[in-house]
């Protein structure tokens, strides 16, 4: 199997309360999209991730990291619908597709699996997460109750459900338009649906105070950890300095057994000291010839790939230089990019700054350069 998954995220969200499209709304500190992004990426046997974005917000998100960007229409059928023609024209090899609600933030890669693994097993081409209505319903009009429906047989429907590529595509291209859902398209074609129990966190955000649902869903699957570094290099011969992976000019070079970049030494650390996993002289001992003027950027490439394999997302950065001389700030913005092509993560959540120790100690007497890092590791539960 090839399986694609399509993210719907070209809605407005009025009903959510909040200026702006839900998607792109804050929530545990980023965005709602970056929520459900995480969730697919994390998951291994997703091959293709499409979002189908409005006009008006492609350039919210770039296409990056396994992500490729349509647009939507003027209705979810139609979003959807062009999101299916997308992946026709462009890779006739996918087999099956996930079609998931943006605005369900807070699917598990762990329910995303299990509804792939239910397409593997060869019992159904169709198969939509759902959860049996347990309450009783009401009929309600002009705020009074009105009468009751039996709630016998009744399902709440899920996302993302998951469908034989080529049947849901023809079933779109049949529709006349106005389904609730792609379950609806599918069996207005003929197709069968089957049922997988859903997950009650698999909320979709809708109305103001699903925010703060979400939220509190959020914390209690995330595994948060934060780490810290700290380095020390001296100055010795040299015309320059290694500094977050930017050759900096100076009349002074830094000694060490490697490069001596001491601002990614530190980052490192940070990392490996989040992961709870040591420091570099474990992972790469002194000791050892092979690592004589090594790049630093073997060592924190190294880091962010142990975080990976452990399930972490590196969330931010932040390194602080201590030092005198060279001047930091005009450099700052080259070593963020710096940063951001080795670690992944996108430059506007690391931060490169410089401070000075007023002259005391040894930075103060330009023996040296002193960097802290500081990192989040954001890991999403099964």
């Amino acid at each position: 199997m090839t399986i694609a998954a399509l993210i719907v995220a070209a809605g407005r969200g009025h009903r959510a309360g909040r200026p702006g499209p839900k998607q792109w709304q804050p929530l545990g500190g980023r965005r709602v999209i970056d929520w459900t992004l995480d969730a697919f990426r994390a998951t291994p046997l997703i091959d293709r991730i499409l979002v189908v974005l409005h006009p008006d917000d492609l350039g919210l998100l770039p296409p990056c990291d396994r992500i490729e960007i349509t647009t939507g229409g003027d209705t979810r059928a139609g979003s959807v619908r062009n999101g299916l023609e997308y992946l026709a024209a462009n890779g006739s090899d996918v087999s099956h597709v996930l079609i998931h609600d943006v605005a369900r933030c807070c699917v598990r890669p762990a329910h995303i699996t299990e509804i792939i693994a239910r397409l593997h097993s060869g019992e159904t081409p169709s198969v939509a997460p759902a959860l049996a209505v347990t309450d009783a319903l009401w009929i309600g009009e002009d705020g009074q109750v009105v009468g009751t429906q039996d709630r016998n047989g009744l399902y709440r429907a899920q996302t993302p459900q998951a469908f034989d590529f080529a049947a849901i595509l023809a079933a779109h291209r049949a529709h006349p338009g106005g389904a609730a859902d792609d379950v609806e398209v599918a069996r207005a074609a003929g197709l069968g649906v089957s049922i997988l129990k859903g997950d009650e966190t698999n909320l979709k955000i809708t109305h103001p105070d699903d925010f703060a649902r979400a939220e509190k869903i959020m914390r209690d699957q995330m595994d948060i950890r934060i780490g810290s570094g700290y380095d020390v290099h001296r100055f010795g011969a040299g015309n320059h300095v290694m500094l977050c992976g930017v050759a900096v000019p100076h009349e002074r070079g830094l000694q060490g057994h490697s490069d001596a970049d001491v601002g990614m030494h530190a980052l490192t650390d940070a990392i490996y000291g989040g992961l709870a996993m040591g420091d570099i002289g474990r992972h790469f001992p002194p000791t050892d010839p092979q690592w004589k003027g090594a790049e630093s950027h073997i060592f924190l490439r190294h880091s962010v790939s142990l975080a990976t394999e452990h399930g972490f997302k590196i969330n931010n950065i932040d390194v602080t230089l201590i030092c005198e001389r060279p001047k930091i700030t005009p450099h700052s913005a080259a070593m963020q990019a710096a940063l951001a092509e080795i670690t992944g993560v996108a430059i506007d959540r690391i931060s490169v700054k410089a401070t000075t120790s007023e002259r005391l100690g040894f930075t103060g007497r330009e023996e040296g350069i002193a960097a802290q890092a500081a990192v989040t590791l954001v890991k999403t539960c099964a």
